[in-house]
């Protein structure tokens, strides 16, 4: 559209204050906070000032705002943002590993305010945060102490930081494993002080190879499970009863890092049996650490549990300070483990359970509602079909393991540059006031439905893809 002859179409622009008064604006600034609001703002006037033709059209107020929103979705710092977790992996390292249940939810809305989480009660004296859930891990581990700090590689780093700063540790080959973030077992060794000594070979390791390891510089055993990875064929590891026989006998403590920590038999689910912390205690581990947020289903943590004595010098190494928790974890991990106690409230309540068991033709079913719908908001150029896929548990946990899954494969009808097409409708579905997260196959989107809970909201999300 031309400008009427004479009129400086930058004059029409609305002022800055004008803009942010603008009542379709109120939700952006309660998104993304008033300052960051203004000062973007701001920008985009200038930006809109120098381009704008003295012969052209100035953009009305709603091209403004919808100009606006969309830089504001394409820069970071807003903190994180919900998403649809259609990837087909239940444990997303990426998309914040474990979705929490509401009671999770719910109690750390609870301890938000002022909480007890250092005050004993009783005396009116300053109290042990760990003991919030202390008791809890035991219960369910058969631990005699627990304590928490705020992921697993912290975990192992404060364990060998207490027990073998300056000494050496055997590890099997076959287990130093690299995990999440290129992460790798022998740094964190290294910057927990400790001395690595590598034992055995990749595929097999033997009681003699520790035994010829031990000198008077040795100050912990240490074992990995290779939760990440499998080794098949010619393979062979020493076992925990072993080393717990072959680490007493020379006074040494033995740690058995586990990852992802099951609290329950998966093969309950037709899995395979993820080692728990409670066999390796039983086994004669001193000390075993795992994750809070994989397989337990519960928030960001690392958790350390073993004999009394071993915790108790854990808990006295002054980088346990640095790597604690905060209340609002306590409260969460607090309230999944509760959940525990209960089986039918476990399945029915925990996410990473629920989501792990969900029957396939329950998604299948799921995929079949959505294919026409979906189908219709695309338009003509797309192809929508229902089609089986593979999920996949996530963060290190059973990584060979594949659960049944469906979805819905989306590919476009175009003659030519139909995966150009498609990687920008996946970046289109990013861009979402809920970004839908799926994965790219064959120049298909895939959309893996097991972890969709709610198809309506979905549906009423994608009604603003034109927008996006």
């Amino acid at each position: 559209m031309t400008a009427s002859p004479g009129t400086d179409p930058r004059a029409r622009l609305p002022s800055l204050d004008r803009l942010m008064d603008d009542p379709e604006l109120a939700h952006i600034v309660e998104q993304w906070g008033r300052r960051t609001v203004l000062d973007e703002a701001r920008q985009l006037l200038a930006s809109l000032r120098r381009q704008i033709d003295p012969g052209s059209e100035a953009p009305g107020p709603g091209e403004i705002i919808a100009a606006l929103t969309q830089r504001l979705q394409s820069t970071p710092g807003r903190g994180p943002r919900p998403v649809w977790n259609l990837t087909g992996t239940v444990i997303h390292t990426n998309l914040g590993r474990a979705p929490l249940p509401i009671s999770a939810i719910a109690a750390m809305a609870a301890a938000a305010g002022s909480s007890d989480v250092e005050l004993d009660l009783d005396s009116g004296m300053r109290g042990e945060r760990d003991h919030h859930v202390e008791r809890l891990i035991c219960d369910l581990t058969g631990a005699e102490a627990a304590t928490v700090v705020n992921n697993n590689a912290a975990a192992v780093l404060l364990v060998l930081n207490t027990f073998a700063q300056g000494k050496q540790v055997p590890v099997s080959r076959g287990e130093l494993v690299e995990i999440g973030g290129s992460f790798r077992m022998p740094d964190i060794m290294r910057r927990a002080g400790s001395i690595l000594v590598e034992v055995g070979t990749t595929n097999r390791t033997h009681r003699a190879d520790f035994e010829e390891a031990i000198t008077d510089h040795t100050g912990m055993l240490f074992k990995v499970h290779p939760s990440n990875y499998a080794i098949a064929g010619f393979h062979q590891e020493v076992t925990i009863p072993t080393l717990a026989e072959i680490a007493h006998a020379h006074g040494l403590p033995l740690a058995w890092d586990l990852g992802s920590g099951s609290l329950v038999d998966l093969s309950r689910f037709g899995l395979a049996r993820e080692p728990m912390p409670s066999d390796a205690l039983a086994a004669g581990a001193d000390l075993v650490t795992f994750s809070g947020d994989k397989l337990l289903g519960g928030p960001q943590a690392g958790i350390i549990v073993g004999r009394r004595t071993a915790i108790d010098a854990v808990r006295r190494n002054p980088l346990k300070r640095a790597l604690r928790v905060d209340k609002l974890t306590l409260a969460a991990l607090g309230a999944v483990l509760r959940l525990y106690g209960d089986d039918a409230r476990l399945l029915q309540e925990l996410p990473v359970l629920r989501l792990i068991s969900r029957p396939a033709q329950d998604i299948r079913a799921q995929a079949e509602r959505l294919a026409g719908p979906i189908s219709d908001l695309l338009g003509k150029n797309w192809e929508v079909t229902s089609v089986a896929l593979a999920s996949q548990i996530g963060s290190g946990a059973l990584p060979v393991a594949n659960l049944d899954s469906a979805g819905l494969a989306i590919s476009s009808r175009r003659e030519r540059g139909r995966g150009a097409e498609v990687e920008d409708l996946q970046r289109r579905l990013r861009r979402l006031p809920k970004p839908v997260i799926g994965r790219i196959a064959q120049n298909r989107l895939l959309l893996d439905l097991r972890c969709l809970d709610d198809e309506t909201a979905l549906l009423a999300d994608l009604q603003s893809l034109g927008a996006a």
